[in-house]
């Protein structure tokens, strides 16, 4: 097999070496339990059609496939389309994963779900979806995002949600995750823990990535329309990684499309100043394979193997660890792995609102700083296709404070 061929994880939830399973023994019979029901639950034409009939008048698919005709101007070079999941309700690619796995708790019986957010935009989601399917919801969130983040702190309580602050560590996304799957383990037989990316024990990586599949097919059927013909480049940005791998799935099998999956460079190269895992020809230190909350991936290390700070002015790029799948395709040489600086992020962010009329998340203007590199030196007639995964509104008391 090779890493386009489309059948990873093997029945062993592996992306070649990476992925699997690293929980405790308590979470074992959870997750082959979770693993079953979505089995069964994506070979049922009801389910699936319930989900698609959600996904469509819910959340608002298909998302808009944007030729960004002014950017592509002002850049000079290739002609840029921007995958508008922005549009999405509750603002972000979340809700694709987060109704998928809403539904499946109802199926399996389960009252409460409960969630980690970094950026705030999962727990969002995962609190609307609560609300739409009248389940209990909590999010446990680092009290420093919950700072950054003010914003998306109300908008889950005001959906009903309980947000549980996390002081512990670095008191961001990686420590939230370690409070979500206490409360897993301690609560189990009446809660589904909705994992917001491709992380986590199988069958996680695997399931958030089928839930955002939506994001590359439509976009490979946009493009075939508006161009006749398949995009060069795709160009995401990677935190966890489940917009790029929403995008890049549908496209693993035509060599001729190629993928950058952009991750947070901070203010340096150096251990702790980043949340790089996979920029190693960029030059950021730290990142080498590891186990981290339940999966095997490349993962930012002291040298004595304990997991590193990071840092990146975007919260949902600020973490340790990226999806296996993501290591996978690194590895293998399918997708390549660029980073962004918080500067040329938030610079990114300006010319993308005054030029085109959008305000990008901050995650998603680390995909447009790496366009803005790109596009100029390609030829015309290549076209880019950039998932811009999210709106800026929650980010604006960060922006504002740089602008």
């Amino acid at each position: 097999m090779t890493a386009t061929s489309q059948t990873w994880p093997d029945a062993r939830g592996r992306f070649g070496p990476y992925g699997g399973r690293y929980v405790p023994e308590t979470l074992m019979a959870p997750l082959e339990e979770l693993e079953r029901a979505y089995e069964a639950a994506r070979a049922d034409a009801e389910f699936m059609a319930l989900l698609d009939a959600e996904l469509k008048n819910f959340a608002g698919r298909p998302t808009p496939l944007q030729f960004a005709s002014r950017l592509t101007e002002h850049l000079g070079g290739a002609r840029i389309y921007l995958k508008r999941e922005d549009l999405l309700h509750t603002g972000a690619h979340k809700i694709n994963n987060c109704l998928g796995q809403g539904l499946l708790a109802v199926r399996m019986g389960k009252k409460r779900i409960i969630a980690e957010t970094g950026a705030g935009q999962h727990g969002v989601a995962t609190a609307t979806v609560a609300a739409r399917l009248g389940l209990e919801c909590v999010v446990y969130m680092g009290t420093e995002d919950m700072e950054r983040q003010r914003l998306n702190v109300s908008r889950m309580r005001m959906l009903g949600a309980e947000v549980v602050g996390v002081n512990a560590g670095s008191r961001t996304l990686k420590d939230a995750i370690n409070e979500a799957m206490r409360d897993w383990v301690t609560n189990v037989r009446t809660t589904h823990y909705l994992l917001g990316s491709v992380l986590g024990a199988h069958p996680y990586p695997r399931m958030v990535r089928d839930f955002h599949a939506c994001i590359g097919r439509e976009a490979r059927a946009q493009i075939l329309a508006a161009e006749k013909r398949l995009p060069d480049t795709l160009v995401a940005c990677v935190g966890g990684g489940s917009n790029a791998i929403g995008l890049f799935y549908d496209f693993l099998g035509d060599a001729s499309v190629k993928m950058v999956g952009v991750e947070a460079g901070g203010r340096g190269t150096g251990l702790g100043e980043h949340a790089a895992r996979l920029a190693f020809q960029a030059g950021f230190s730290g990142a080498r394979p590891g186990v981290l909350q339940g999966t095997y991936s490349c993962v930012l290390q002291t040298p004595d193997g304990q997991i590193a700070a990071t840092h990146s002015v975007s919260a949902g790029l600020d973490y340790p660890a990226v999806g296996p799948e993501h290591a996978w395709l690194a590895e293998q040489g399918r997708a390549e792995y660029t980073a962004a600086s918080d500067e040329a992020a938030i610079d990114a962010a300006r010319t993308l609102a005054r030029i085109e009329g959008i305000i990008p998340a901050l995650e998603s203007a680390h995909a447009l700083a790496e366009i803005i590199l790109r596009a100029p030196k390609m030829r015309r007639e290549e076209i880019i296709i950039m998932n811009l995964s999210g709106r800026g509104d929650k980010d604006m008391e960060i922006l504002s404070k740089y602008l």
